[in-house]
């Protein structure tokens, strides 16, 4: 019965469909959809979007209806791709490692769809544990601190080429004095350093060792990678 109620809405190429093949299908792309957007979940640096996560598990079981539906019918395929031809999605640049994700779903949905769910599981356990391997390794992380700019204003009276190089040597894994401006009338000067903090520096102690050198002139620290000139 299913299989003739199928048949009157899909046509003459859903016949050799079972009901039991279909739902194997949509369940493994599920499968593999889930255990995507489990492993993006543990290796996603910062918090997850929801709505991504649900996009990852659902993608693949579309993918596969879509492969189902077509068979090996060329017209309706190239009907499909008409179809879809037409749909624009508006969004943001994305991560290439998200971007990554969703290839590996849609391959995903394809294999469940081609009617291979066994090799579609295998190759996405495969490669989920490539990534958690690739995440536990850091691979392609910069290794140690991304240097910092450090602007640090100092009375005329102090020599700025060792004035602070002690608490920058307490604080730091490296450091290069970049430059040196004379302001307020050649009264004080300002140093810019390049700077890799040490993994366990904590900044208010950074940042208050360095007022006791300077006397609680003005410093600035700046959190992000800084590019281009001083």
């Amino acid at each position: 019965m299913f299989e003739t109620l199928l048949a009157s809405l899909t046509g003459a190429a859903a016949l050799s469909l079972s009901l039991g093949e279909i739902l194997i299908a949509i369940g493994a792309a599920l499968l593999v959809g889930a255990m995507v957007s489990f492993t993006y979940r543990k290796t996603h640096e910062g918090a997850a979007s929801g709505n991504f996560m649900l996009t990852l598990v659902l993608l693949p079981a579309v993918i596969s209806v879509i492969i189902l539906l077509i068979g090996s019918d060329v017209a309706k395929a190239f009907s499909l791709a008409g179809a879809f031809s037409i749909i624009r999605f508006r969004s943001a640049p994305g991560d290439p490692k998200d971007i990554a994700y969703i290839l590996f779903t849609l391959a995903g949905g394809l294999a469940a769809g081609a009617g291979v769910p066994l090799y579609a599981i295998a190759f996405t356990l495969i490669l989920c544990a490539v990534m958690f391997l690739l995440k536990k390794i850091r691979f392609g992380e910069s290794r140690g601190s991304v240097p910092k700019l450090l602007q640090v204003t100092i009375p005329e009276d102090l020599d700025y080429d060792q004035a602070l190089n002690e608490v920058l040597d307490r604080y730091t894994d490296s450091y290069t004095l970049e430059k040196v401006k004379m302001t307020a009338m050649g009264s004080l000067y300002t140093l810019y350093y390049a700077v890799s903090l040490a993994p366990e520096t904590n900044i208010k102690e950074f940042i208050d060792s360095l007022r006791t050198r300077n006397g609680n002139l003005a410093i600035n620290l700046h959190l992000v990678e800084q590019t281009g000139n001083l």
